[in-house]
């Protein structure tokens, strides 16, 4: 009788990891957002207002910009925020014949912006008639918690919702500014 109940727990300890879901082994995964705006004005207007890297007025939730090295490559900024919340950025790539430059966050709390590994390039291109602009912000990152089972807060849906807050809020203000001469 021992032998057959050790023969019948031997035969659950071996078939139990067969019969087992598997375990989430993996972190979060890379996300994406793209955002584009149509501006009634020419790209190279929409791009003199957004081409320089240390100018980013036009976006509503930034109260201060500081920076160094203007448009080169590896030119650093520090946005500040309405909460006294940072973000710290540097150039990565800046193209002003294309009128495309791409950046990535160095620094930043993820209360104030819930990702974390964040790269972005923002694009002006020539709208369908010529006489209009259409301007692209696209970005990718991975949320603010990087291991499994995230507080809401920093969860994908999180970073994705933060994100696209950004680009709308800046792109439909840009698209304000422009269209309106201010």
């Amino acid at each position: 009788m021992l032998k057959s109940l050790f023969a019948v727990a031997l035969a659950a300890v071996i078939a139990a990891p067969l019969l087992a879901p598997p375990a989430e082994a993996h972190g979060p995964t890379r996300k994406k957002v793209t955002e584009t705006i149509e501006i009634n004005a020419p790209p190279e207007k929409v791009w003199a207002a957004i081409g320089n890297f240390q100018d980013m007025s036009w976006h509503p939730a930034v109260v201060k910009q500081e920076g160094q090295n203007g448009s080169a490559i590896d030119a650093t900024r520090r946005l500040t925020l309405p909460n006294d919340g940072t973000i710290d950025e540097v150039l990565v790539k800046y193209d002003a014949a294309k009128m495309s430059y791409s950046y990535r966050i160095t620094a930043v709390d993820v209360k104030v912006l819930p990702v974390t590994n964040y790269s972005s390039t923002i694009t002006v291109l020539p709208g369908a008639d010529g006489k209009t602009s259409m301007v692209e912000w696209r970005g990718a990152f991975y949320r603010g918690y990087p291991n499994n089972d995230p507080p809401a807060e920093l969860n994908d849906d999180a970073a994705i919702a933060a994100v696209t807050g950004v680009y709308k809020g800046g792109l439909e203000a840009l698209k304000k500014k422009i269209e309106s001469g201010s």
